[in-house]
């Protein structure tokens, strides 16, 4: 995956909304995170902060769970893709 995001195919009860159970994974996940690695909490996240407040959500509707695992398994192929055509602009 690419180093600044990460994709997940959640399955869920329909009486937790998306927002609830991303508060859950995003907290979990850096309470755990910074209980195996204290030292980077303090030395690159400050704040104490893992994640952002930002997130997206999206629904799988009539597709197969295994139609959405290839998505998300090809994302990082079609980002190398792209990065290979495209040119990153300049300061100067």
């Amino acid at each position: 995956i690419p180093e600044d995001h990460i994709h997940m195919v959640v399955r869920s009860e329909p009486k937790m909304s998306p927002s609830q159970i991303m508060q859950v994974i995003k907290s979990i996940s850096a309470r755990e995170f910074f209980k195996l690695y204290p030292d980077i909490k303090r030395r690159y996240f400050w704040g104490g902060k893992l994640w952002t407040q930002s997130y997206f959500v999206e629904t799988i509707g009539n597709a197969t769970e295994d139609t959405i695992r290839k998505y998300v398994q090809n994302q990082l192929i079609e980002l190398d893709k792209k990065e290979v055509h495209g040119s990153q602009l300049g300061l100067f």
